[in-house]
């Protein structure tokens, strides 16, 4: 049959000019406008994210054609060879608003994640909801937010904010374990225009829901600087969990997979337990290569929580900042440890407890803030954890700040350890003989009884060995070690009662 008289001809050629149509996205001249400020449209996105030529698009054709593609590029592709579920809002076509068709879209790749146990992966820039346009299927379809909510636990879930983003599809960003924004985005429950016109508010988008509201608010969790290093960042965060709840962290081949001392560590960290020291110091000595990815770095500054490997296994690991409130705990530190714990938990990720706090917060601004439902909330989260628990005392655990930080004995730890001479206690010396009213002696008597905690506790077991701080890395290696039965055995989902997404 010669070239051009096969029967199927006519519909190729048909398939393939509403393919055509549906991926030029808003036009050559939106395209154009979007990209030079800076912003790299939904397809660019999703290919920068996945692997080169590993997307495989899905609905392409939904909705109808004044909205291509239903203003979402949507389907699934690899992230270091393994597969993930991806959907970029399209803010180039009708300002990257939800239809019904695309709501629909959104719901098959949160059913594709948890049919197929991988990863979702949102990024978005749109207006929320839209009215029917003519042609657009009925309402009543499934339930995009009922199932990414239920994704919860189940499968890792990234969510990119890369513009303006609101109502319906901004509403990702809380129920997704890893949130991120680039500096000229903004998130929000109605934009400015819609706040003006109910409350009568005049404010700008970054006034509304810029970098400054929600990263400051715990809504975001990290700030990239533009949107390649927000993709970046969310391959790096990946890269540390298994594809689901059902397998096990990924363990890699590093160049600083072995033991060694941290001679230097005694210098990092002063023996004075005033004294402020930088913690990642300390981080960077213990993990491999002296890299973390650190979640939240800008709230609840007075706790550190990063993402590393020891010994090529992830861990996440959580520190106490004396360089900020002496590392105490206020209730934004405790929120973000709670949510860090819980996903980490979740994902059977070891967690490491680096103790050096004088307690949670106390004083009339942290007690009206909540600091006794933030501390608990914690405290509970770590209690409940079913995954490897280490925990070191480095100087000093105090109060209910301690119990926060998983030292309290019989906890669930594989291995508990501490620095000698830390310092342990329902409260410093100087509290306690302030609060009893202490005279010279009795003051001293107090201040030599905790000095010597430490070893009072080692002397019950309360800590299963004290340790010369240079060791650090290798005690917590051995605790690894003894755990890999459990660790990489059948995992399942961890999921427990009233502990939020």
């Amino acid at each position: 049959m010669a070239t051009g008289d096969n029967p199927w001809d006519g519909a190729l050629t048909d398939l393939d000019q509403r393919l055509d149509a549906a991926r030029s996205m808003g036009g050559t001249d939106r395209l154009a406008r979007h990209n030079t400020k800076g912003r790299l449209d939904a397809r660019a996105r999703v290919a920068a994210l996945l692997d080169p030529d590993s997307f495989t698009e899905i609905g392409t054709l939904a909705g109808t054609e004044a909205v291509p593609a239903d203003a979402l590029v949507a389907g699934v592709g690899t992230i270091e060879g393994r597969p993930v579920s991806v959907g970029a809002e399209d803010f180039t076509s009708a300002g990257g608003s939800i239809g019904p068709a695309a709501s629909r879209k959104r719901w098959r790749l949160a059913d594709i994640a948890r049919r197929e146990r991988i990863p979702l992966v949102m990024l978005l820039e749109g207006a929320g909801h839209r009215p029917a346009l003519p042609g657009d299927p009925g309402g009543g379809g499934p339930g995009d937010l009922q199932e990414q909510a239920g994704l919860s636990g189940l499968v890792p879930m990234v969510c990119g904010v890369m513009g303006p983003s609101a109502g319906h599809g901004a509403i990702t960003a809380p129920l997704c374990d890893f949130a991120l924004m680039t500096p000229d985005a903004a998130i929000f429950t109605a934009g400015p225009p819609v706040v003006e016109a109910a409350i009568g508010e005049k404010i700008s988008k970054a006034d509304l829901g810029g970098p400054g509201v929600a990263v400051g608010s715990g809504l975001i969790h990290n700030l990239a600087t533009d949107d390649l290093s927000l993709l970046a960042d969310v391959r790096t965060y990946l890269s540390f969990f298994g594809s689901s709840a059902w397998e096990a962290p990924p363990r890699s081949e590093t160049d600083d997979m072995g033991s060694r001392r941290i001679e230097d560590l005694v210098d990092l960290v002063p023996r004075d337990g005033a004294a402020a020291y930088d913690v990642r110091s300390v981080v960077s000595r213990v993990v491999d290569g002296g890299s973390f990815f650190r979640v939240q770095p800008d709230y609840g500054s007075s706790i550190v929580c990063a993402l590393a490997r020891i010994g090529g296994n992830p861990v996440g690991v959580i520190a106490n900042q004396p360089m900020v409130l002496a590392g105490s705990i206020n209730v934004e530190a405790a929120d973000k440890a709670a949510h860090f714990i819980q996903v980490c938990d979740r994902f059977h990720l070891p967690l490491v407890f680096l103790a050096d706090t004088p307690g949670v917060l106390a004083g009339s601004e942290a007690e009206r803030a909540g600091i006794l439902r933030a501390g608990a909330r914690m405290f509970a989260a770590q209690s409940r954890a079913t995954t490897v628990k280490i925990h070191v005392t480095l100087r000093k655990a105090f109060g209910f700040g301690s119990s926060a930080m998983a030292m309290n004995p019989y906890d669930g730890q594989s291995l508990s350890f501490a620095f000698p001479g830390a310092t342990l206690g329902a409260m410093g010396a100087r509290g306690a003989a302030n609060a009893v009213g202490a005279d010279g002696d009795t003051a001293t008597n107090l201040g030599r009884a905790e000095s010597e905690s430490a070893y009072r506790s080692a002397s019950k077991l309360s800590y299963d060995e004290i340790i010369d701080p240079a060791e650090l890395r290798n005690v917590v290696l051995a605790a690894l070690t003894l755990s890999e039965s459990r660790r990489t055995a059948a995992v399942e989902p961890v999921m427990l009662p009233g502990i939020n997404p």
